[in-house]
């Protein structure tokens, strides 16, 4: 009998799946495949710092994103944040804001550099920049108060190029609970589920980034598109209320939509996350001190941190439902080994030493985001026949 379980259990380990093989790259080969790749990030936060003045073809000592680093770091195509603050809700000056970061992407980024920028709007226009050897310029409306309740003014939005909007920011607006902030419409309003479905009418993508979990769930249940997170990552490895839990990837995955990781320590690191203000916003006396006094040495993740969330998505969900969105110039830490632009070959020498095929790596690239794109261009098509 021994004999039989010793050699049913021989049996059962030779029948399970090989762990994949690690090997070490040169050089030369990550930056072979590298270059190979179409790199797509779903959310950089450059502009708030163009529409201050900042010359993207400068060299920015004090950002994480210029031309020369996106070069550096082969970065085929950029959706560029139109940040509007919560702030701007008062004395109704959203829709003001998001004209002039609409403006500083076309004028300050584009028009100004057309040489190395090119707008793009669609799947197609972004693979047909990377061929003529452009960057890829899009733009993703950060806030759904930007919109200031209007569809007229979303629909003016589309029309000027934004092509994703996050429906909140941390902020409740009038139509939707944020995850930031107190909820205040048990999710969605019905005006809410509206802009969802005009979104999917013009070929807009849903982001839920920064949304209440209820917001998600009817985001979800209203949208006939897939949807996505531009800058999340995974509340299993980072308990951060910005992450999503495995239930919500499972969800937007199986809807068709795909999870950007964000590279902000905290949202990949719990150690990190435990030192976050997102987790202790309301912190005073002595605890804001001490606040204030680690956000001057904070816990920085590490490149093994993406590569985690990353397998965590594939685990669960599957390698068609993750990408890039990393936030850069928008968070306060980044992960060592990945600290700006130009470091992305380093995220795929981590992902190649880690067993993913270069063709796994164009999916979490940029495949998977395109076809979420190109879904959302279908329905849009649909709608319009």
């Amino acid at each position: 009998m021994n004999r039989f379980l010793a050699a049913l259990a021989l049996l059962l380990c030779s029948s399970r799946p090989a762990l994949p093989q690690t090997k070490k790259y040169t050089d030369a080969e990550v930056e072979k495949i590298h270059r190979s790749l179409l790199l797509i990030d779903t959310h950089n936060d450059i502009t708030s710092k163009t529409v201050q003045g900042f010359d993207i073809a400068s060299h920015g000592a004090a950002t994480h994103t210029d031309l020369a680093r996106l070069r550096e770091g082969n970065v085929g195509a950029v959706f560029f944040a139109v940040y509007v603050a919560a702030s701007y809700v008062n004395g109704n000056r959203s829709a003001h804001r998001t004209l002039e970061m609409i403006d500083t992407v076309k004028h300050d980024i584009v028009a100004k550099h057309p040489g190395a920028f090119e707008l793009a709007t669609t799947a197609a226009g972004i693979e047909a920049a990377h061929r003529r050897g452009k960057i890829a310029a899009l733009m993703g409306l950060e806030g759904g108060h930007g919109i200031e309740d209007s569809l007229r003014l979303l629909r003016d939005y589309y029309d000027l190029g934004i092509r994703y909007m996050t429906l909140t920011h941390a902020n409740t607006n009038n139509w939707a609970d944020s995850s930031g902030d107190k909820p205040q419409h048990d999710g969605l309003t019905d005006f809410g589920k509206q802009v969802v479905q005009e979104m999917n009418r013009l070929g807009m993508m849903v982001d839920i980034s920064h949304v209440a979990d209820k917001t998600f769930w009817d985001a979800l249940a209203a949208s006939k598109a897939p949807v996505f997170a531009s800058h999340s990552s995974c509340r299993a490895l980072s308990s951060l209320p910005r992450n999503m839990s495995d239930d919500m990837i499972r969800a937007l995955a199986k809807k068709g939509g795909v999870i950007q990781i964000n590279f902000g320590c905290d949202f990949l690191s719990q150690k990190a996350a435990d030192e976050s203000p997102l987790l202790h916003p309301l912190a005073t006396g002595a605890a804001k001190k001490s606040r204030e006094e680690r956000k001057k040495t904070p816990v920085r993740a590490s490149l093994g941190d993406i590569v985690a969330h990353i397998d965590h998505v594939v685990k669960i969900a599957g390698i068609d439902y993750v990408g890039i969105g990393s936030d850069f110039d928008g968070i306060s830490c980044t992960p060592a080994g990945l600290d700006d632009v130009s470091k992305f070959p380093n995220l795929t020498r981590a992902l190649l030493e880690k067993g993913y095929t270069p063709q796994d790596i164009g999916k979490i690239y940029g495949g998977n985001l395109l076809r979420v794109m190109r879904g959302v261009e279908r329905i849009a098509a649909e709608s319009r026949q």
